[in-house]
């Protein structure tokens, strides 16, 4: 797959996986439309990268944001959903304006920048779709209301897209990551396993966007755990993964 002169809009491109993932995809050659809330960090990362870019700052809670966001970012090859918030957060302790923000960003953002785009390139019959899901998003855990949540809708809304449109020339992609150095990240003060640096995040992702693959999970050994996760009963599951009294 050739990037060179394709043009990208990543959503949620200040920090983390979406700044690395902005620097691969730039060197490669492709012209980016970089949209976050924080504008600042976007006109800084802009001024890094080697080839064309341009910001569109965006919050995704804000429908009519997106509409504008959408024709400022103009003719588009593609798009790359990642914008998501974290914290970590249980069921007993249970946060609302934190848990409704993540679900409101990490998936209905999602449903709200998708829905404007996904039709068109259904009516053109091209066009690339990138959805970031997570490793979480495969079965339920401790700690993640929220989070856990938003991403496994996520995936569910890549799928649903991908069953639709899987027999056109619009390529749709889900990729879900383990744990990446972030600020979001940062929060947990458990061990994450095989915890990976965004730069190499980031290559990852573009390896997988170079695929003919739908779905892609990393790291490969860790996803397995996940992967397994989903074929054991459910008494065996929380004996095995819920929280610890």
């Amino acid at each position: 797959m050739n990037f060179s002169g394709k043009r990208y809009w990543l959503v949620g491109a200040s920090e983390g996986l979406g700044r690395a993932l902005a620097h691969e995809l730039s060197a490669l050659g492709a012209e980016l439309v970089l949209s976050a809330r924080d504008g600042g960090r976007l006109r800084a990362l802009q001024a890094e990268l080697p080839n064309k870019s341009y910001v569109e700052e965006l919050d995704v809670r804000d429908t009519a944001a997106v509409e504008q966001a959408m024709k400022g970012a103009g003719h588009l090859d593609g798009v790359i959903y990642l914008a998501a918030v974290y914290w970590p957060t249980n069921s007993a302790e249970w946060q609302p304006d934190q848990v409704e923000a993540m679900i409101d960003i990490n998936l209905t953002g999602a449903a709200r920048v998708l829905g404007r785009i996904v039709p068109q390139f259904a009516a053109e019959d091209r066009g690339h779709i990138v959805i970031i899901g997570s490793l979480s998003g495969f079965r339920g855990l401790p700690g993640a209301i929220g989070y856990g949540a938003s991403k496994s809708g996520l995936m569910h809304l890549a799928e649903d897209i991908h069953a639709d449109l899987h027999r056109t020339n619009v390529k749709v992609q889900l990729i879900n990551p383990g744990f990446i150095k972030s600020r979001l990240t940062e929060k947990n003060d458990f061990h994450m396993p095989f915890l990976m640096d965004a730069e190499a995040a980031g290559k990852q992702v573009v390896l997988a966007m170079r695929s003919k693959r739908f779905q892609t999970n990393f790291p490969r050994v860790f996803s397995w755990l996940f992967r397994a996760a989903n074929f054991l009963p459910a008494g065996l599951y929380y004996r095995l993964f819920g929280a610890k009294a």
